[in-house]
């Protein structure tokens, strides 16, 4: 119905809007990429447990599919590490947009998995996003690295989102994603513990705003918005979704330039990139929603 789909895009858009705000909280948290997502996970393992106990949730599942839940929580893991590290070495705004390239890593991913031709529409639309990316880029030359970084993030979240999608035919979300965070958070530990960085005192020693900084990333910014997301892979596709993600860089953008100040204002080819992302999200939207109007053959 297409009531049913509008309410699921404007759920999508306000999970979302959230994750635009993750990236300027990553930015506000003083310690490092590595320990940030360690402690951002592991808070959210904690949130989702406390949860699970109080509403009397089942989270026993079989070993057969905690390994499948580890294997996805690997990438998670490395997308988050990846995209908290572009944040530091260039800034949110930048990140954002090499963010936006999520939709075209998952245009070639998901017909993989799914064993389904590629849609015409879904790789013009992925173009589109993609040149604005390149406006982007051709002013921000001095964030490559950054740039590169947050391309890593997009494959990354682009290839979870589609082996989600494939999770959450026969699992519930809270267990999917109970199981993927706690992997990341041991993976990340077992990182940490080898290379000596959670053998000094001081990396347990956090700030107050740090540790509030954390509180909100993990349980607002994380455990909701996977376990709301995932439960939406039921209802759209990992390409959809990850078109939408688009918006991820005009809200946190937005927010960024409103907390953080002159250091993310940027220039007007680098807003006209971002006009181009919405552009092809909104047509997106357009061929998904009413596509009895707009194509002869519903996808």
């Amino acid at each position: 119905m297409p009531n049913a789909k509008l309410n699921n895009h404007l759920h999508l858009h306000f999970i979302v809007f959230i994750w635009g705000f993750t990236a300027v909280i990553g930015a506000l948290i003083s310690i490092d990429a590595i320990p940030l997502v360690w402690y951002r996970t592991g808070l959210a393992v904690l949130v989702l447990l406390i949860y699970a106990i109080l509403f009397k949730k089942s989270l026993k599942k079989s070993p057969k599919a905690i390994l499948q839940f580890s294997f996805v929580g690997f990438f998670i893991a490395i997308h988050w590490i990846s995209f908290f590290y572009a944040i530091k070495i260039s800034n949110v705004s930048v990140t954002l947009a090499a963010i936006s390239t999520g939709a075209l890593f998952a245009t070639f991913i998901e017909p993989v998995f799914y064993k389904k031709k590629i849609v015409w529409y879904e790789v013009l639309f992925s173009v589109i996003a993609i040149l604005g990316l390149l406006v982007i880029f051709n002013v921000q030359a001095k964030f490559t690295l950054g740039i590169l970084f947050g391309l890593l993030a997009a494959f990354l979240s682009a290839l979870f989102a589609v082996l989600n999608s494939k999770l959450i035919q026969k699992h519930e979300a809270l267990s999917i994603t109970f199981y993927e965070l706690l992997s990341g958070f041991l993976l990340i530990g077992i990182l940490l513990f080898f290379n000596g960085t959670m053998q000094t005192p001081s990396f347990f020693k956090l700030s107050l705003s740090d540790f509030s900084y954390l509180f909100i990333l993990a349980s607002v910014c994380t455990a909701y918005t996977m376990v709301a997301s995932t439960k939406l892979l039921l209802k759209m596709s990992p390409f959809t979704m990850m078109l939408t993600i688009n918006l991820e860089p005009v809200y946190g953008i937005a927010l960024a330039v409103i907390i953080l100040g002159d250091s993310e204002k940027m220039t007007t080819q680098f807003y006209l990139g971002t006009a181009l992302i919405i552009v092809s999200i909104i047509l997106n939207a357009a061929f998904k929603l009413y596509p009895k109007i707009i194509l002869s053959k519903k996808r």
